[in-house]
């Protein structure tokens, strides 16, 4: 016996509205989702000052990792807040304690463009300063660092000038300083041992004009008298040898100078028309 086939059934209203209502339940639910991933890590109730001082708590710990997570947060919850503005020179901090130097000075320059007149922009600055100065290499490298650490340093000094960095930035901008000068004479004695006194000579005239208060200047000085002697400019050699003995009386390098000359039969005698003897009173500062 055949069965009867019995016609399929379609749903009422009530079950119609039933399955709309459990489709837009699921989409709603999917959404919800979603969203919860995307806010998984921000909880805008936690006030400021606990997210700041959380950061703290973990900088003072040695979880410097942590503290950054923390001060990250506090910049994307709360942008406008004071406690934002500190996490900026914080995150530079953190930076430069974990050795990322390009961050920190990343970091730094822009607390220090976007706050300038903040409390806390001489510290950012300094960091900066310092992030560069760390990186300085020996006088047979490149030495942008060096330049990097005069500009930063120099900055400080001129816009800060009551700040308690500034001291150690004037130490700071004084040893780039000389780094720079000491790469000028190693170039200096390169050409002067090939003989190719000329290249040798605007190396020492560099270090006596742009370096005068570095160390270096005695040595430049000397160095001067040779090459000029070597190219029979004796003129010129007597000055250098007047300039370096009139600021360095008790120096070797004078002493050396003093009797390369009298070999020559000369003593150091000042030409007031020479560009040394305009040095002679930046050295000096007269």
């Amino acid at each position: 016996m055949l069965t009867e086939i019995q016609p399929v059934k379609t749903p009422g209203k009530s079950a119609g509205k039933l399955a709309i209502g459990l489709a837009s339940f699921a989409i709603l639910l999917s959404a919800c989702a979603k969203e919860q991933d995307v806010n998984a890590f921000i909880d805008p109730t936690v006030p400021a000052d606990q997210t700041y001082n959380e950061a703290l708590a973990n900088i003072d710990a040695g979880k410097f990792t942590q503290a950054k997570r923390k001060f990250k947060k506090l910049d994307r919850q709360h942008p406008y807040s004071e406690y934002a503005k500190r996490s900026g020179v914080m995150s530079t901090f953190i930076a430069y304690r974990q050795g990322d130097y390009a961050e920190a000075i990343a970091q730094g320059k822009r607390f220090v463009q976007l706050y300038p007149a903040n409390a806390e922009a001489p510290y950012a600055q300094y960091l900066v300063g310092m992030s560069h100065y760390r990186q300085i290499s020996d006088v047979t490298r490149d030495q942008r660092s060096a330049k990097e650490t005069f500009r930063a340093m120099n900055v400080l000094i001129e816009r800060y000038p009551d700040s308690e960095y500034v001291e150690d930035a004037k130490r700071k901008k004084r040893i780039a300083k000389d780094q720079l000068a000491g790469q000028e004479m190693l170039v200096g004695r390169y050409y002067q041992e090939r003989s190719e006194f000329l290249a040798a000579i605007n190396r020492y005239r560099g270090v006596v004009e742009q370096f005068e208060d570095t160390r270096h200047v005695e040595e430049a000085l000397a160095r001067l008298t040779e090459s000029y002697f070597a190219l029979g400019l004796t003129s010129d050699a007597q000055t250098a040898a007047a300039v370096l003995g009139h600021n360095f009386p008790d120096s070797k390098w004078y002493r050396d100078s003093y009797a390369l000359l009298e070999k020559g039969g000369l003593r150091p005698l000042e030409n007031r028309g020479s560009w040394l003897s305009r040095a002679s009173k930046l050295i000096s500062g007269a």
